[in-house]
């Protein structure tokens, strides 16, 4: 079957590594897909409604944004705390804090713990990447008087600060399995936007990088705020705390607009502030095996028919034989 070379399609889906697995997202329809320790594909399939779900102000731009980055830690929390309990090194004890949460909330226990690590997260990251640097670039306020160069030192800082980080977690022995899934769930995505049938041939020879990924979203997130904290001052030492603190909000909606543009369009400008964001996922995604792939496979096809989707936008149907065809191709080499 050949095919001239087309350009990439949007088609809307995304997704997340989780243990052992992906979920991938389409709409309002997600699912996980979970390699059990005997070796089967569990896949739970469910219905995400975000926050302030309907209505019209989450569909505004750049403050639909901040309501997209609170729903994705949400779900993601979630994801993960279902991968986890089919982790068999041992079982999952309820604790005392569990079972008082569960008293006082009338079994809604695990759901404010979620929100509790999820407050907690955000609040690290802020603590990190915002406050961090501008109270080591305030160390410098005797000695570097033009406030220009303190606030592009404060950036430099928070640049450094990102980097090291990413490298710190991408070194980590056990991180090296959830970013092979990373790298599963990117490869599924691409082969389907490059037109291709979703088979585990064609999604190991697809990109593992993606235009639309969350580093790329963490990396603007940097970008856009020492550009803020560029032009936007204030002199009061606490109102700039304030102020950093305030911005973050808006800091979100911008990099979530530039995101989305990037995962539509093939503008130079777009692709140059991109770039950096691409590089860095060659860190936070690792060359899955092909058993990873038949997970993230599975995640996609149970949210997504990719089938219809070629159709429509490549214009050509699969042919089921060919498709078998495949199958038995990539079982001989095996």
């Amino acid at each position: 079957m050949r095919r001239k070379k087309r350009r990439c399609h949007y088609s809307g889906i995304g997704g997340q590594a989780v243990l052992e697995g992906v979920m991938m997202k389409n709409k309002d329809d997600y699912a996980v897909a979970i390699r059990k320790p005997n070796g089967e594909i569990d896949i739970e399939v469910d219905v995400f409604r975000g926050t302030l779900h309907g209505k019209k102000i989450t569909k505004i731009p750049f403050i639909r944004g901040v309501f997209n980055f609170i729903d994705s830690m949400r779900l993601g929390m979630k994801t993960i705390n279902h991968s986890a309990s089919f982790c068999d090194d041992e079982e999952v004890k309820e604790t005392v804090v569990d079972k008082a949460l569960d008293k006082l909330s009338g079994g809604k226990g695990e759901k404010i713990m979620t929100a509790f690590v999820t407050i907690l997260s955000v609040a690290l990251a802020v603590g990190l990447f915002i406050l961090l640097p501008y109270f080591l670039s305030s160390m410098l306020d005797d000695y570097v008087r033009n406030a220009s160069l303190l606030a592009l030192i404060e950036g430099a800082i928070r640049i450094v600060i990102f980097l090291v980080y990413i490298v710190a977690i991408s070194l980590m022995k056990d991180i090296h399995r959830l970013y092979q899934y990373h790298g599963a769930e990117h490869k599924c995505i691409n082969c389907i936007e490059k037109g291709r049938p979703l088979t585990v041939h064609n999604v190991m020879r697809s990109s593992r990088i993606h235009k639309r990924c969350g580093t790329s979203f963490m990396f603007l997130v940097v970008f856009v705020s020492i550009i803020l904290f560029f032009f936007i001052r204030v002199d009061n030492p606490a109102y700039r705390i304030l102020f950093r603190v305030a911005l973050i909000p808006v800091i979100a909606g911008i990099s979530y607009e530039i995101i989305r543009l990037a995962g539509r369009s093939n503008n130079f400008l777009v692709l140059l502030i991109s770039a950096p964001g691409l590089l860095l996922q060659k860190l936070t995604t690792k060359e899955p095996d092909e058993s990873m792939v038949e997970v993230a496979i599975a995640s996609v096809e149970a949210i997504f028919d990719w089938k219809a989707f070629l159709k429509n936008e490549f214009g050509y149907e699969v042919d089921e034989s060919w498709m078998q065809d495949e199958a038995g191709e990539e079982s001989s080499e095996e």
